[in-house]
């Protein structure tokens, strides 16, 4: 059965919104647990725009599921993961002006340096992620970094304008899963699912966890984070999670 990891980053940039203690995304993680994630995720930024590093500290020391942590291939970042002993690391690509996360990593032609930065972690029995697009190519690069997960990249899929664009992005990522379940890569999914795109995935099989945020801390906002959490992740544990998409 897929996991829920929910991601508390955008209660962070409500806070930073103001500048103020509140709302926290340690509490708001803590809510999330109650609600029925399966761990938490944050990404700390190297501008810290959003999550803080006492943020990564606390929620280490406090959440009772698994800790991951997104972050950019840095030295520091390198430190830091290795200072809070996440239960997974997944390394992602990082624009100063861009909103969000816009795409997958560009692993052509890094496998080495990729993979000689992630050894250190695999040593110390954390779990490698790769974010990445749904491109075989980039799929193999990622096997060659030898990494364990990758996750693949559904903002396309999320904002893709119509039924027929959204079907195609959805059988590139199913092409994606299934290629990368080959090369014995276990795959996550993340960015831009909300509780109404997430339902054709109800068919799809090889996906071990989604990560999701805006969508769960936007309806936190109406509902409270528990119930939010607790919403998603009944509609994920409804997933089957054994049989294969028919198109």
């Amino acid at each position: 059965m897929p996991e829920l990891v929910v991601n508390v980053d955008h209660i962070a940039t409500l806070r930073e919104a103001r500048k103020a203690r509140e709302p926290d995304p340690v509490h708001a993680a803590n809510l999330a647990e109650l609600g029925g994630a399966n761990g938490i995720i944050v990404h700390l930024r190297e501008d810290r725009r959003h999550i803080r590093d006492r943020d990564v500290y606390l929620l280490r020391d406090t959440i009772q599921t698994e800790l991951h942590l997104e972050m950019a291939a840095t030295e520091e970042m390198q430190q830091i993961a290795g200072e809070v002993k996440p239960e997974m690391i997944c390394l992602v690509p990082e624009k100063r002006q861009e909103l969000t996360t816009e795409g997958g990593m560009d692993l052509q032609g890094r496998e080495q340096e990729i993979a000689d930065f992630l050894r250190p972690f695999q040593v110390r029995n954390i779990k490698t992620s790769l974010f990445i697009d749904a491109n075989s190519k980039q799929i193999e690069a990622a096997y060659n970094c030898g990494t364990e997960y990758i996750e693949i990249h559904t903002g396309h899929y999320a904002d893709a304008p119509d039924h027929v664009s959204q079907k195609r992005e959805l059988e590139k990522i199913v092409n994606g899963i299934n290629q990368a379940r080959d090369l014995n890569l276990k795959v996550n999914l993340g960015h831009g699912l909300d509780y109404k795109n997430i339902l054709p995935f109800s068919k799809v099989s090889g996906v071990r966890e989604y990560s999701i945020g805006h969508s769960i801390v936007a309806r936190a906002a109406l509902v409270g984070m528990e119930r939010a959490v607790r919403d998603m992740s009944e509609i994920i544990r409804g997933f089957p999670g054994n049989v294969d998409i028919n198109f």
